[in-house]
């Protein structure tokens, strides 16, 4: 049985020793639940003195006196950084890292048919002697119990632990194969208590059953049952695991397009009782790094992710089971990537448990940022290791793991230590390290490489032979752009483009260059960061979308490139004024049809196709718009030849991208050319240019797109001058649903013009109200920023009707409904 303990918290920013006892006065602490942060913080301009402090959490745990005989194991699934658990005033554990699980046997230290006092003693200063810290970190680490608190009631001999592995019966190396007849299930079971099992006779006593079916199928069925007497310790009776072997039958493999997941349920039996049960769901798959790539079932796959931190606006890393399903959602549906990297520690059960269900491959690592301590601190990174691999070795979506410090030095000895742990614990899995150093010495299966080369000009990455120190082994880069090109929704046009084009320059080198295993950008939304890092707002603007998960341009050249929904942008607002001369530069379509026709004021100007993309290598390329005319001029002037008309159109688009001081050799000797055989003066010429291109004084411009797919047109875009704007919602969820916790809606708040397009230079004010059982999360008043903003509401433990009111300085309100169930 378990039962979550996320309700009824008291906290008090100051830890002091009459916390733990039964008698303090607790009514000074503040009622908190679960997830929870020691401070929260503004949206930017804060630094990490606001929640480093020695903080204390209590709660009473009543314990029925029918538990007695039982055995009771508190874990909390993270607290940041370093804990101290006190039971009824008695310390029962301690765990210093802040990224991991810890569990706890109270058995020994509770009262039973009495209320007991936990006390939690939470450090988040950075001065611990633990990893990350130990010098400059580029993220914030907030503290508190940040994800949940459970205790499980078990028996005196349970099931602590399963990891279950999978061995396909037959070969599959050929491409597109989904299922496969029979697999071989092997669970290493570890058993809990069976010290007080007297006499190995008594093992018979003692059996094991596996049960199997699909996720969402209504019956399990029965592929196993053993006596423990009949199986052999893996590792000898000391360590009471157990290799368990079945056979499954026809199984679906799971793969990025179909994330078929499976359940084994695993009984531990007494005399034909069930003691303890276990249920895990697992996935069918080989994931395998080669030296030329990275396999997905036997199917080469190029990797195409993002870095993700855990961190929200104002509450840090204390957010709930819907908001961590959230963003693995945004990164796989919105933003159309293959994978995630969990940077620079692992993340919550609930993100890796969606990203399982979802197809979203996950490459995790040990907590760490470039700094590495002395021998305590590498052999609680050891630690680190041996939590992570057991806590999370069962997720099928994670194909890699990280044993290295990110962008740490090399250490053989340390890195010799991290790698044979885990290649124990796991030996189904490869490992990674990523690194800032090329041809770095290279004790894992994968070199993992932070490849910031790219800055604009050049080709997007490195070559893997200039990298590496083995080319025999796999290669992957876990890293580029990010800090090279800072990027604010606010920025002007030209950089926002140059953010968006050298995520593309980068991705499309990656797609060329056969032997890379694939890419993650840096990053998917920007985070709060310490004063060595970010912009002086402490705000790292490294991400493709801003903290609320709001799309910067940048992220388009990801969307575009899966098919499951249109996409029509253009990265231009058309505003000749907001460019230096009035030259409107490189404008380009993004879209993942097959081609876009443009128009403008209702006349058709060119259709543009995939292949006109100079992105030769990406799916779906950028494709550069070279005609603002037409037939325009040889409709319009009718004592006017084609030739004369092309060659002026030529021209006079070439001056509307760079300008007429800009122009190449070539097209200063068209001009004259043009000048001296058609006899047409500066001031016929600048009339003509202002007549099909300017538009200055005339009617207003109306540029029209029309994404065609299949022959069909599947998304329309209008962009004009701006007659009139309004502010526009998206909620993640109008439903919430009060379970072991608060349950949390996140609003993304945009301002639109009339054409829908976001406003990239509003700034507007909005305030935030509620009615009903929910609370917003951060300030009643925000403002927007680059036309973008956001604001979380949660619930309050009540049921009923709720509702969200934004009201803007000017224009009318909008009222967004939520129900609240238990």
């Amino acid at each position: 049985m378990r039962v979550y303990l996320d309700n009824d918290w008291k906290f008090a920013e100051k830890f002091t020793e009459d916390m733990v006892k039964a008698d303090y006065d607790d009514k000074a602490m503040t009622a908190v639940r679960i997830p929870h942060t020691v401070k929260e913080t503004p949206f930017h301009y804060f630094d990490e003195s606001i929640y480093q402090m020695v903080s204390g959490y209590r709660k009473l745990l009543s314990v029925p006196a029918d538990w007695q005989g039982k055995k009771l194991l508190l874990t909390f699934d993270a607290v940041g950084h370093d804990a101290t658990l006190f039971i009824n005033g008695i310390k029962a554990a301690e765990h210093h890292t802040g990224y991991t699980a810890f569990t706890t046997d109270i058995t020994d230290h509770v009262k039973y048919g009495e209320d007991n006092v936990i006390t939690v003693k939470c450090d988040s200063r950075e001065s611990l002697n633990t990893p990350p810290f130990g010098f400059v970190i580029d993220y914030m680490t907030y503290g508190g119990i940040y994800r949940d608190v459970y205790l499980d009631v078990k028996e005196n001999v349970f099931l602590k632990d399963i990891f279950i592995k999978t061995k396909l019966a037959e070969k599959y190396d050929d491409e597109g194969i989904q299922r496969v007849k029979s697999s071989q299930i092997i669970s290493d079971v570890m058993i809990e208590g069976l010290s007080e099992v007297i006499g190995t006779d008594s093992f018979d006593e003692l059996a094991i059953r596996q049960f199997f079916r699909k996720t969402g199928d209504a019956a399990y069925r029965v592929i196993a049952e053993n006596k423990l007497s009949e199986l052999d310790p893996k590792e000898g009776v000391r360590e009471n695991i157990f290799e368990f072997s079945a056979l499954s039958g026809d199984v679906e493999l799971w793969d990025i397009d179909n994330p078929a997941l499976y359940e084994v349920k695993t009984e531990l039996l007494k005399d034909g009782d069930v003691l303890d049960v276990i249920e895990t769901k697992i996935g069918f798959r080989r994931a395998q790094f080669k030296m030329n790539g990275f396999y997905l079932n036997g199917k080469k796959l190029k990797l195409r992710g993002l870095n993700r931190h855990q961190s929200y606006p104002y509450v840090g890393y204390a957010m709930p089971r819907s908001m961590q399903e959230r963003d693995a959602d945004i990164l796989k549906n919105e933003l159309g990537l293959n994978a995630v990297r969990t940077s620079h520690y692992p993340q919550s059960q609930y993100f890796i448990d969606r990203c399982d269900e979802i197809g979203l491959l996950v490459f995790t690592e040990i907590p760490g940022w470039q700094h590495i301590g002395d021998d305590d601190w590498k052999n609680q990174a050891v630690e680190n290791v041996r939590e992570m691999v057991t806590q999370y070795r069962n997720h099928p979506s994670i194909i890699l793991w990280g044993v290295r410090i990110n962008e740490s030095v090399d250490d053989d000895d340390f890195y010799t230590r991290t790698n044979e742990l885990c290649h124990k614990l796991d030996p189904t899995r490869q490992t990674g390290g990523v690194r800032y150093l090329k041809k770095s010495s290279l004790l894992e299966d994968v070199y993992t490489y932070n490849d910031f080369s790219h800055n604009g000009p050049n080709k997007g990455c490195d070559k893997k032979s200039d990298v590496t120190s083995d080319m025999d082994k796999p290669y992957l880069i876990s890293e580029y752009n990010g800090h090279m090109f800072p990027t604010k929704a606010f920025d002007w046009e030209e950089h926002r483009l140059e953010h968006l084009r050298r995520h593309a320059n980068v991705l499309d080198e990656v797609a060329k260059q056969t032997d890379i295993s694939g890419s993650f950008g840096w990053c998917m939304f920007d985070y709060n960061t310490h004063k060595d890092f970010g912009s002086g707002d402490r705000i790292c603007y490294h991400g493709v979308m801003d903290m609320f998960r709001n799309p910067k341009l940048a992220a388009a050249i990801y969307e575009i490139q899966q098919d499951e929904h249109p996409v029509l942008k253009i990265t231009s607002s058309m505003d000749i004024g907001e460019h230096p001369g009035s030259v409107r530069g490189d404008v380009y379509i993004l879209s993942n049809a097959d081609s876009v026709k443009m128009y403008k004021n209702g006349r058709f100007l060119k259709e543009y196709f995939m292949k006109d993309s100079p992105y030769q290598n990406l799916k779906h390329g950028p494709i550069l718009i070279d005609d603002y005319i037409g037939d325009a001029i040889i409709e319009g002037e009718p004592d006017m030849g084609r030739k004369e008309a092309e060659d002026l159109k030529s021209l006079f688009n070439e001056v509307s991208k760079v300008g007429l001081n800009s122009l190449s050799k070539k097209m200063l000797a068209k001009a004259s050319f043009v000048s001296v055989k058609y006899r047409i003066s500066l001031n016929d010429a600048v009339a003509l240019y202002n007549k099909y291109i300017g538009d200055w004084g005339g009617e207003s411009t109306e540029f029209k797109f029309e994404a065609i797919k299949d022959g069909e047109v599947i998304k329309e875009l209008v962009v004009s001058p701006i007659t009139s704007h309004k502010l526009e919602t998206e909620v993640s969820n109008t439903t919430l649903k009060e379970e072991n916790t608060y349950d949390v809606a996140a609003v993304r708040i945009t301002d639109i013009d009339n054409n829908g397009l976001v406003l990239p230079y509003s700034n507007e004010s909005v305030s935030l109200s509620t009615v009903g059982p929910i609370e917003v999360i951060g300030p009643n008043i925000i403002s927007l920023q680059g036309g973008m903003g956001g604001t979380y509401v949660k619930t309050t433990g009540k049921a009923g009707d709720a509702k969200l009111i934004i009201t803007p300085q000017y224009g009318e309100s909008i009222e967004i409904k939520f129900n609240v169930t238990k």
